[in-house]
């Protein structure tokens, strides 16, 4: 894959801030510049056709234009009724008049606005992340793509920074709770924070928030030098919730340090001291290869599927095992290959292989979680998507599924967040692959992804909270703050950040 975009690469891509429609659900595939996005495809094109031509006609009845009906909750509807009759199977539970009736949507957001969010896979990156690749990208775009970019300069992906993933997380979305994530690469100097910057994230949100509004993690980089020994610190420094590794060692390129979760002589070591530590929870990065996987990651992408959980997770009870992205091997090119396999034989490429773990090894403690997985299958085909999420509950339980959005390389998570309320199994799918209906919006099944099931994997008690010295997330500084700009705003950007496939 090479580092970033390679320049014939970029040649393909447009930014996706200017070059893709500003609708309340992408249209397409978006890139954070880790890899190529697929174009958009015939069926998506009529999606943002049909949805143009709601917004249009509702937008004029209540006094708007499109940019602004796409804004509101009118407009997130619409979005919905567009995949629905351009997909099939109504797969989103919306109604037309939803689209051009203000009040029901109102009525459905204040319906769920006590509805708990919690995010368990959230990125940001360093103030000082000067690696001339990716300025040479930004600065690239800024004369190709994006003529803002060059008045910003290369400052302009503070989008990618601190102070923008807090409005995109606390503020534009619903999310009330987060965890802090990083990637870590073979070279040190490319990780997007350090441990010690993730910690002090989480203390000075938490701080300025008055309660624990975000959680975050350590990585940990087995086989490389050292590495214990910054086991040992985060430990008794940072005190990270909970611990996240990539198996495949990079997520850019064939690394020198991949490993597997039951190596007993490398890993099992680490498990020992996480355990006395008292931090149990591991996530670790599974699947999302290109689909040439197996030249680009000639040699090691057999570290990225799901092959070495079983054994470990039986090995290590005291241990919860998170697969990121569910496993799911086809996440940077439209499903359309995956769907077609799907249908015949009922298997999704190793996301089957995870589901199936707890019955084929007897084990309690592996979890999926949906980032990025759920937010490019929900956009390209939405059938596929609630299979993906039918075969992890099928096998796995609904109560060892996590909800995870990857933001903010997708902009804001509330599109994610709507397209999961209003998900759901077609009644054929149902019957066929004996998956369970998913519910309405704050079912049970959903309440237990949206938050529940990390609540209880984190220790969080909702209820106490107000019996603690911090107060309650509805009584913070956030949700203070928070009323007063939904009182200012005008309604979410819509904006998408990174790279789509020009035309």
């Amino acid at each position: 894959m090479g580092n970033w975009l390679s320049e014939r690469e970029q040649r393909l891509v447009a930014g996706a801030e200017a070059a893709s429609a500003a609708t309340p659900i992408p249209t397409q595939i978006v890139s954070n510049g880790e890899y190529l996005p697929p174009p958009q495809s015939a069926t998506q094109k009529r999606v943002e056709a049909r949805l143009n031509e709601l917004a249009d006609a509702n937008a004029a009845r209540l006094g708007l234009n499109r940019r602004q009906f796409f804004r509101t909750s009118c407009g997130m509807a619409a979005a919905f009724v567009a995949m629905n009759e351009v997909y099939g199977g109504n797969v989103f539970q919306v109604t037309p008049a939803e689209a051009r009736e203000p009040e029901l949507a109102q009525a459905r957001a204040d319906g769920l606005s006590g509805q708990f969010i919690f995010d368990v896979q959230t990125h940001f990156v360093r103030d000082d992340f000067e690696h001339k690749e990716l300025l040479d990208l930004a600065k690239f775009a800024s004369v190709n793509w994006n003529k803002k970019l060059a008045e910003e300069g290369v400052a302009s992906l503070g989008r990618y920074k601190f102070q923008n993933y807090v409005k995109e997380i606390f503020y534009d979305s619903d999310t009330s709770l987060a965890l802090l994530s990083g990637a870590p690469f073979d070279d040190p100097t490319w990780w997007f924070l350090s441990n010690e910057q993730m910690a002090q994230a989480r203390a000075l949100i938490n701080g300025f928030a008055g309660s624990r509004r975000l959680l975050a993690h350590s990585l940990i980089i087995p086989g490389q030098p050292g590495w214990m020994d910054e086991v040992d610190k985060a430990i008794a420094v940072h005190k990270p919730e909970s611990w996240k590794g990539y198996t495949i060692g990079d997520p850019l390129n064939p690394s020198k340090f991949p490993w597997r979760l039951d190596d007993e002589k490398l890993v099992y070591p680490f498990y020992e001291k996480a355990v006395k530590a008292g931090i149990t929870t591991i996530c670790i990065h599974k699947g999302l290869l290109p689909p040439d996987y197996e030249k680009s990651y000639a040699g090691v992408w057999q570290y990225a599927t799901a092959q070495d959980i079983g054994k470990a997770a039986k090995d290590w009870p005291q241990m919860k095992f998170v697969m990121y992205h569910a496993c799911l091997r086809p996440a940077f090119e439209l499903p359309e290959q995956a769907w077609g396999e799907f249908e015949q034989t009922g298997r999704m490429k190793w996301v089957s292989d995870l589901a199936e773990i707890p019955q084929k090894y007897g084990v309690n403690n592996v979890y999926a979680e949906l980032g990025t997985a759920f937010a490019n299958s929900a956009v390209s085909h939405p059938k596929f998507c609630a299979a993906l999420v039918g075969t992890l509950i099928k096998g796995m339980g609904a109560d060892h599924v996590l909800w995870g959005t990857d933001s903010v390389w997708y902009g804001s998570p509330q599109w994610q967040i709507e397209a999961m309320r209003r998900l759901e199994i077609p009644e054929d799918m149902r019957k066929k692959h004996g998956f369970a209906a998913l519910g309405d919006a704050n079912s049970m099944t959903k309440q237990m992804i949206f938050a529940n099931n990390a609540l209880g994997m984190y220790g969080i008690r909702l209820k106490a909270a107000s019996n603690t010295k911090m107060p309650a997330y509805s009584e913070d500084r956030f949700a203070a703050l928070k009323k007063d700009y939904a009182l200012a705003a005008a309604g979410p950007s819509n904006l998408r950040y990174g790279y789509v496939r020009a035309d």
